[in-house]
């Protein structure tokens, strides 16, 4: 890689960090369209820049979630017992995720990723109270719960926040615990679909060189090392903004992203 594209990445991988800190999701929902358009500019295989940015986006989680679930660990805002009851839906979720994806061609994906991504924005800006009573369901409920979150994140590329964090939230949990736990969930999505994404990805012929299967490999070292940095700075902000105007920003960004994935799969 030259020197700009290392800057750009690292910049890059500097703003994903803050975000998945910030807002639980990971940064996969910002890292996929930003590297769509390095992919692009690039000159990469049109057939296959979708999903290695998706791929890449989703092992880059594997970090940014160590890092900023520890910074929010020790404020003690992680539900570890939800954590555990959606982990293996999950697991299970997120290997599947990327099998479906890789039978999908790109411009279908990048569709799939903006409708996926406006309708989180829309229910977390919408902001409409639970019922008082709603509470978490119970184990296989959540199991269930888990597998679609994992499905859906390992299909685009995000680290679950983006369905998890309005699910929790959706069930009176507290904003700023469900953002801490939707961090403590990205590495399970992010190892799952990264496995996932190597096995599918190696049958493909014509990946570009440094790939392994669909992930791109500098992009995610650059990124991993700017992210690992700022994820914890991200979840300090986090718990010092009003749960309000963090949801705002949550749906703001999101349908930025979903707009530009849009144009993209409508090319």
């Amino acid at each position: 890689m030259d020197v700009s594209l290392i800057a750009v990445l690292l910049v890059l991988g500097a703003i994903v960090g803050f975000a998945a800190g910030l807002l639980g999701i990971g940064g996969g929902m910002l890292l996929v369209p930003f590297m769509t358009m390095v992919l692009t500019a690039r000159q990469f295989p049109q057939e296959h820049i979708v999903h290695m940015a998706i791929a890449t986006s989703l092992a880059t989680i594997m970090f940014t979630s160590i890092s900023s679930v520890r910074a929010h660990h020790k404020r003690g805002a992680v539900l570890w017992k939800v954590v555990g009851l959606l982990a293996p839906g999950i697991l299970v979720g997120s290997w599947v995720g990327p099998w479906i994806g890789a039978h999908m061609d790109s411009s279908t994906l990048a569709l799939s990723f903006a409708v996926f991504v406006a309708f989180s924005a829309t229910q977390m800006l919408i902001d409409k109270k639970p019922a008082a009573s709603r509470e978490l369901p119970g184990a296989p409920g959540m199991f269930g719960a888990g597998g679609v979150i994992g499905v859906l994140s390992g299909l685009v590329g995000a680290g679950g926040g983006f369905v998890s964090v309005p699910f929790m939230t959706w069930c009176n949990v507290r904003i700023h615990n469900a953002v801490a736990t939707s961090a403590a969930l990205g590495f399970p999505i992010a190892l799952a679909g990264t496995l996932s994404n190597i096995w599918f990805g190696m049958k493909e012929a014509g990946l570009p060189e440094g790939s392994l299967g669909f992930i791109y490999l500098p992009a995610l070292f650059v990124i991993a090392i700017a992210s690992v940095t700022t994820a914890p700075l991200g979840a300090r902000t986090a718990h010092s903004l009003p749960v309000k105007s963090l949801k705002r920003v949550f749906a703001i960004l999101l349908y930025s992203l979903a707009g530009y994935m849009l144009y993209k799969g409508l090319r």
